[in-house]
């Protein structure tokens, strides 16, 4: 074989190598797209949201025996869906979920209710691992709706595929609607020990306007709660302690509800290695309680 063959053929080797794993990628993007609801870079819905959620539920309650046989899926979607189609996509508000969230039938165990600001992915990551806690989006209301968009239009009963209003380009626009008075709801179901996990890395890991600091903490029942346990999530080069003026203002703010708390600076390579090795004697969950 002559040299300049070899090189021809080496790259049409090349050039099938790359066609394939081009093919490949598609392929795996369509798979995670269809099957977790992975959203693309339009602003519109989210395409095929009814099977996304109706599968989304329907293997949340297979996997978790304790549900309520109350729950429909079929029935939820259409709860879901009412909620905002026919409706201007910038006046959906809170309340017009409120008989969708009865719908959806779970009872939190106390002592599980996990609260997150700025810490979304290593909270969820945490209680995937260690089965301590349970987040929003552990929930079967949170794991239906966890990443995706949606929203319809002004006297019509279709969804809006094109465009969707962002999360702060209107105040109320459904997803905006939805994350608050789903947050609100499992506010107020939280009993016994809560833990509350913030970003420590940020100049206030409170902040007031946020979901956990607008909507949630207003929702804490004193009757229900018995103590909120603060973990301020950091590195040591990089750390914003317990003793920061944001923190100070978690701490009246709760004072104020008659809640007793306490807050701790946790490095997040703790965190990391209960994720990582969830049976470590350090991670039982009595330790994070």
């Amino acid at each position: 074989m002559t040299c300049r063959e070899f090189c021809v053929r080496r790259r049409r080797l090349l050039s099938i190598c790359g066609s394939i794993l081009i093919l490949v990628a598609i392929v795996l993007v369509v798979v995670m797209y269809v099957k977790y609801g992975v959203d693309d870079d339009t602003k519109g819905t989210t395409k095929n949201l009814k099977t996304i959620v109706i599968e989304r539920c329907m293997e949340y309650i297979r996997a978790v025996s304790q549900m309520p046989s109350s729950n429909n899926c079929d029935a939820i979607w259409e709860g879901f869906q009412n909620s905002f189609l026919g409706k201007d996509p910038c006046k959906v508000h809170v309340e017009d979920y409120d008989q969708f969230i009865t719908t959806v039938q779970q009872d939190i165990p106390c002592n599980k209710s996990l609260f997150w600001s700025k810490t979304g992915q290593i909270a969820h990551d945490f209680t995937k691992a260690t089965k301590c806690f349970m987040t929003l989006e552990d929930t079967l209301l949170g794991h239906m709706m966890d990443g995706l968009k949606w929203c319809g239009q002004q006297h019509s009963k279709e969804f809006n595929y094109t465009s969707c209003p962002g999360w702060n380009e209107c105040e109320f626009n459904p997803v905006r609607s939805f994350w608050r008075r789903a947050s609100a709801h499992f506010a107020e179901l939280a009993c016994g020990n809560v833990m509350v996990m913030l970003n420590g890395s940020i100049d206030s890991p409170f902040n007031k306007q946020s979901i956990f600091g607008s909507v949630e903490i207003k929702k804490f029942d004193p009757e229900k709660i018995s103590y909120v346990s603060i973990r301020v999530i950091d590195s040591l080069q990089d750390r914003t302690s317990c003793n920061s003026i944001s923190l100070q203002d978690l701490g009246r703010i709760l004072n104020n509800s008659r809640l007793d708390f306490d807050c701790k600076d946790i490095d997040k390579s703790e965190i990391l290695q209960c994720i990582n090795d969830p049976i470590s004697q350090s991670c039982d969950c009595v330790n994070w309680n």
